[in-house]
């Protein structure tokens, strides 16, 4: 958010900014969303939304897991939340308790740690690095000690790595032995590159699943995510909603329902997000980052930089000021290592993702 704020204050001065710092889709939500909304703004009350979810967008859901999955879930195990960040943060309510032990991987969406910390559990860091993929294994796990849960992301913020599907069945099956709680992030499905991503549901129905409307939808303003719960922890989390924050808007759920309408119109922005991901993993090398996470999804990619710096917050500050290009600093997601790395988001306009590669090629052949 710094970044973002200095990117703001450069561009209100009339200087050139070159985006590449915030994980926010370019697009609006679709025609369909839109057009629905309009309606229902014409036509509905809009009175306060269900704590649990408009039934109609828990069966739209229903469907959405069937096609992309192959799974059959009840519509009760359903709960819409504010965005992905309500979801997660009911879901910590519900399933931990204060002195627990949950396993976050590093480098990770910061969130994660911070919300988990606020609630008084002891954040057990899941130290990973390019060569396991960013990701965690099962030798993690064991060498991690006692864990009452473990959260998991995938594609990953910031690293755009994912865990492959044997991978995700053994730690699924990890978890299930140790009476350890999974608690599995796949904001970022539907934006792959290298085959599609996998859902930890389809090995072990206990699992927890936090899911949103704002990347592969194009909603991030709507403020809409879900959860699939495992049984025993649907009314704990529908408690927590009700005294908390009375659930997501109307308008935001009705409308939402005719997204799964629209997969036409989000293919092409896949398009877009593809032709960008080449243009930065093709072109970096020959500004001097070549030491590059495999962006196998999300819109993310994430480079070392420790050829360079020591101080990835001092570089980020320096391409700002020197040559006008967004980035964010590791550190934001890896309190250890991320002074060696930067994140380079690539869902902005593929004219940008250009204009920032010769930008910084030309930085890096001007250095001594």
């Amino acid at each position: 958010m710094e970044v973002f704020a200095a990117a703001e204050e450069r561009a209100a001065g009339g200087d050139e900014v070159v985006r590449l710092e915030v994980g926010q889709p370019a697009t609006a939500a679709p025609s369909g969303v839109i057009a629905r909304a309009h309606a229902l703004l014409d036509t509905d009350r809009l009175g306060y939304g269900s704590v649990h979810g408009e039934p109609e967008l828990r069966g739209r859901l229903v469907e959405h897991y069937r096609d992309w999955y192959g799974l059959d879930i009840d519509p009760n195990r359903f709960v819409v939340t504010v965005g992905a960040s309500g979801a997660f943060t009911l879901a910590f309510l519900a399933a931990f308790d204060a002195g627990d032990r949950v396993g976050v991987t590093i480098p990770g969406y910061p969130c994660y740690r911070n919300a988990l910390q606020a609630l008084g559990v002891e954040v057990v860091p899941l130290m990973t690095t390019l060569e396991d993929n960013f990701q965690p294994t099962v030798e993690l796990l064991d060498a991690a000690g006692p864990l009452d849960g473990v959260m998991i992301t995938s594609p990953s913020n910031p690293t755009g790595t994912m865990i492959d599907d044997s991978r995700l069945a053994a730690i699924a099956a990890w978890c299930a032995s140790q009476n350890t709680t999974l608690i599995s992030d796949e904001i970022y499905h539907g934006l792959t590159y290298t085959g599609a991503a996998s859902t930890a549901l389809a090995h072990d129905d206990d699992v927890i699943v936090v899911n949103s409307f704002s990347k592969y939808f194009s909603m991030t303003g709507w403020r809409l995510g879900w959860l699939v719960l495992p049984e025993s922890l649907i009314a704990p989390v529908c408690k927590f909603a009700a005294n908390l924050l009375l659930g997501p808007t109307t308008l935001s759920q009705l409308s939402a329902a005719a997204a799964f309408d629209c997969h036409d119109e989000l293919q092409g922005h896949i398009g877009r997000y593809r032709v960008n991901r080449s243009i930065l993993l093709d072109g970096l090398p020959g500004a001097g980052l070549d030491r590059l996470a495999p962006a196998e999804g999300a819109f993310y990619v994430y480079a070392d930089v420790s050829h360079l710096t020591n101080d990835s917050q001092e570089l980020c500050r320096r391409w700002l000021a020197e040559i006008g290009v967004a980035a964010t600093p590791g550190i934001d997601f890896d309190p250890y290592n991320g002074q060696r790395f930067v994140r380079l988001s690539f869902c902005g306009a593929t004219a940008d993702m250009h204009r920032a590669v010769a930008l910084l090629t030309e930085w890096s052949s001007s250095r001594p």
